[in-house]
């Protein structure tokens, strides 16, 4: 009998056992996704996360993600396969980078979701990269700290014509999307002429200009169903190509084979069996902290509402 057959049917099993809610990142592998009860982007996950009703979590995705999960359910055991799933973007902004940028700007500083919580308690709001423009349109100042990523940051700039400086600068970036090459995205779109470009805004300047729609992997997924299109190109972590084949059956869709995120793949369909069969590897954050970033994060859903309550 396959093995892998079996394993992700027991973990299921194991979870429903043990009381366990099984959430995704969009970027874990396909049989993760399969066995998750809720796969999404950051946005998605972090809605969701405030209506959970079971005591205990399995998350999949990266540390950033699992400390927001538990940020919003202190009271919940929250466990993750792999401790050392991290983002390098995540930690590419210190804490006295912040605090020079504030010294030096009478503005808020909006910190994106792909931060440390120490990052996410120095923040007045948060944002993900589905809703960066609006919070930042929400906002009544004219300029605005934005940080850790450079492209997002320059995508809202582009979006809203507020002046928005991007902290720590050019350090700040995601590796997967940060260093696609426009050449290999052109070679895709050479071959399957037809294709729609769909573009996640993290990328550069460059490739968002030669993109057909930029937007998060939640707006990716919605794309297609306004398209008359049936081929898309999918210029983000080529673990939401599952996601789309899924939710678009007899649709094409074709990943950059070039963007994979190393480190969501650290979390296994092993690891993931090991650790919720013996509850491992659980997350704790400060309380401090916590309290500090659960405030920015609540005024993130707070101008979301109040938005959605003006229209």
């Amino acid at each position: 009998m396959n093995e892998a057959l079996i394993i992700p049917k027991e973990i299921r099993r194991i979870a429903k056992e043990k009381g366990y809610m099984i959430i995704a990142h969009n970027y874990q592998v396909s049989e993760l996704q399969e066995i998750a009860d809720i796969v999404g982007d950051s946005l998605q996950l972090a809605v969701h996360a405030t209506k959970i009703k079971t005591e205990k979590i399995l998350f999949l995705g990266v540390d950033f993600m699992a400390e927001m999960i538990k940020v919003l359910n202190a009271e919940k055991k929250i466990i993750v396969p792999e401790r050392s799933a991290s983002c390098p973007m995540a930690v590419s902004l210190s804490r006295d980078e912040i605090a020079e940028a504030k010294k030096n700007h009478e503005a808020p500083f909006v910190a994106y979701v792909n931060s440390t919580l120490e990052t996410k308690a120095m923040a007045d709001v948060v944002c993900t990269s589905a809703n960066a423009v609006e919070v930042v349109s929400l906002l009544d100042d004219t300029t605005v700290l934005f940080g850790p990523d450079k492209n997002l940051a320059s995508y809202v700039r582009e979006k809203t014509g507020k002046n928005v400086i991007p902290i720590p600068g050019e350090s700040g970036y995601c590796y997967v999307h940060d260093r696609v090459c426009l050449d290999e995205i052109l070679r895709i779109k050479e071959q399957h002429p037809n294709a729609l470009i769909m573009a996640h805004p993290e990328v550069p300047e460059s490739i968002r200009g030669e993109s057909d729609f930029v937007g998060s992997t939640s707006q990716m997924e919605e794309f297609p169903k306004r398209s008359n299109r049936d081929e898309f190109i999918v210029v983000t972590e080529i673990g939401m190509v599952e996601r789309l084949k899924k939710a678009h059956p007899g649709r094409k869709f074709f990943a950059v084979e070039s963007m994979i995120c190393t480190d969501m793949k650290l979390n296994t369909v092993q690891n993931t069996f090991c650790a919720v069969s013996e509850e491992r590897w659980e997350i704790a954050v400060s309380e401090e902290l916590a309290k500090e970033a659960r405030r920015a994060i609540d005024r993130m859903f707070d101008l979301m509402e109040s938005a959605r309550v003006e229209k």
